[in-house]
């Protein structure tokens, strides 16, 4: 009776993990040509063309999307002839020198380990013989470099994961409108423009967009709400919240300034089946126009509540 009533537990709790995921789909001429076919033809704007390096390393969870995001916006970038992407896995990346050459970064799903939640110092840590010391100033060195940069005039677009990049860092979580709290399991929901008009959301057509994501809920500077909010979720739809919200609107989306800089968020997506959503597709090509600053929209925070 104990190992019937154990098994049965076993295929509940397996059959309830694997409920919460889509499957993973290979990148073969077929998606590939796929997301060709979707992706739009040309942006918005017209400009000449702008350098984007897209940071595609972790050392924490791995998003099996990376490589399709690889993919995805090289295939935006060459349809729209918009961008030059340059894909990077190196730590030394973010050398000042090293940065300049470019209009904007991306980090894709760039999440890294905890506690620290710092991947500057777990990939120096993972990729060199330096002490704990070294390796701490190093880190923040990178950091500064990043922040630097974007304060600088540069662009930052941030998919999905990569909101943890600096997780713990009070100082990076102001830059990017706020840091990763936790998520409830994956499921259908209905993402909601704030403002339909806004450029940023036009593809979405007033109609918002439903997918299987996981629901991303944000603490540290979020609550500063020094961001232009794009895309929201209600609280209240969603299943496993863990903690008790006290606003039922959570923003997914946002765009704001540092500095001289713009940066760009996107909770959208956890997984690849996503992109099979032509306004997607083209939510992210404006967003990549927004940070090299080709597509001009309102970027002004809203504020506390």
């Amino acid at each position: 009776m104990n190992k019937t009533v154990y098994s049965l537990f076993t295929f509940l709790f397996v059959g309830t993990i694997f409920a919460q995921s889509l499957e993973e789909i290979p990148i073969d001429d077929q998606w590939l040509a796929k997301i060709e076919s979707l992706a739009p033809t040309a942006p918005r704007v017209a400009a000449e063309t702008k350098k984007i390096l897209v940071f595609s390393q972790h050392t924490g969870f791995y998003h099996w999307t990376i490589p399709h995001n690889d993919e995805m916006l090289k295939i935006l970038a060459r349809k729209s002839g918009a961008f030059e992407i340059t894909i990077a896995h190196d730590v030394d990346s973010f050398d000042k020198k090293n940065l300049k050459q470019y209009d904007a970064i991306i980090l894709n799903n760039s999440n890294p380990a905890g506690p620290k939640r710092d991947l500057f110092w777990d990939l120096l840590k993972k990729n060199t013989t330096l002490n704990d010391n070294t390796i701490a100033k190093l880190a923040a060195d990178y950091e500064k470099n990043l922040m630097d940069y974007v304060a600088k005039g540069g662009g930052l677009m941030i998919m999905h994961g990569a909101i943890t990049v600096q997780n713990n860092s009070r100082e990076f979580s102001k830059m990017t409108g706020g840091s990763f709290d936790y998520h409830p399991k994956q499921q259908e929901m209905h993402l909601k423009e704030v403002n339909a008009n806004h450029p940023m959301v036009q593809a979405f057509k007033g109609k918002g967009f439903t997918h299987v994501d996981e629901p991303y809920f944000f603490n540290n500077a979020y609550s500063d709400y020094n961001f232009r909010p794009l895309l929201y979720i209600e609280a209240d739809k969603l299943e496993g919240l863990r903690k008790e919200v006290t606003d039922n609107t959570i923003y997914v989306s946002w765009i704001k300034r540092h500095g001289k800089g713009r940066v760009f968020y996107s909770s959208p997506s956890h997984n690849a089946q996503s992109m099979d959503n032509p306004e997607l597709l083209q939510f992210f090509l404006d967003g990549m126009q927004y940070v090299v600053g080709d597509l001009k929209c309102d970027d002004s925070p809203i504020g506390k509540p």
